[in-house]
């Protein structure tokens, strides 16, 4: 629920930052040679001239940059207060001397996923000391409940990505709607009896142009970074089913002494 919120909120404010700036910035009369706006005298001017699609086009670059500013964030957060390496090591060091409760101190202070995954399963590895269990089946448990809360804390990681590679593919096709009506605009001045309005052809040529760039801004940022965080996702996952792995390895040598 609250995720829907988050993306709802960042679509309109997208979308009113970008009519403000195409309407307000883009469209002032100082970016123009001439009062009815068809000679722009600077780059905003022109940017003016893509026409309303450039309104579209600005709200995806806003959501784009959003988005991935927002992952780099929340993934920097899901590594915990400092290096991983580090920490994978003290608390192999700790399990290996035998003092889960010290594992567990580490996890505290590093938290983040990696850390809240192994903490969960030294949890549960405690929880049963006194069961009567068996160390198989202590360890079955154990790693149950690590399969659980990798099962809340990967989506965790993988938010938003669906977002970015979504924007990445319709900034494209809206800036290639944009280059095709300004096309045609293009066309339809050349096509007018006598000499064509070099004004109007202008404006076409501009609108396409504007809009191709557009569109092909939003691709490729919303691209780099989707390959980007998919990748250090991955990474993650991969230190995280690493540090779990050596977790069980040294529990179940632990629970065979």
């Amino acid at each position: 629920m609250k995720q829907s919120v988050f993306i709802t909120v960042v679509i309109v404010v997208a979308l009113v930052v970008s009519a403000f700036v195409y309407f307000g910035v883009f469209g002032n009369p100082a970016n123009f040679k001439t009062p009815d706006k068809t000679t722009p005298a600077n780059i905003m001017g022109a940017i003016y001239l893509g026409g309303p699609i450039v309104i579209a086009l600005l709200a995806l670059s806003i959501m784009v940059i959003t988005f991935t500013v927002e992952r780099q964030l929340s993934l920097s957060k899901a590594k915990g207060k400092g290096p991983i390496e580090p920490f994978l090591k003290k608390v192999q060091s700790s399990l290996l001397e035998g003092d889960i409760d010290g594992a567990i101190a580490e996890c505290d202070k590093q938290k983040g996923s990696i850390a809240n995954i192994i903490r969960q399963g030294l949890d549960r590895y405690q929880m049963l000391a006194g069961s009567g269990m068996d160390s198989d089946e202590r360890l079955r448990e154990v790693q149950s409940a690590i399969e659980e809360a990798m099962m809340l804390e990967v989506p965790l990681l993988e938010r938003n990505l669906v977002v970015l590679s979504t924007i990445a593919s319709v900034s494209v096709l809206i800036g290639l709607f944009g280059t095709v009506v300004g096309m045609i605009r293009s066309f339809q001045a050349l096509a007018t009896a006598g000499t064509p309005n070099a004004a109007e052809l202008s404006a076409g040529i501009s609108e396409a142009l504007i809009n191709t760039a557009g569109g092909l801004f939003g691709a490729i940022v919303g691209t780099i970074a989707y390959n980007y965080f998919v990748t250090k996702v991955g990474n993650i996952t991969y230190m995280i089913d690493e540090a779990t792995y050596n977790m069980l390895q040294i529990l179940s040598l632990k629970g065979k002494k």
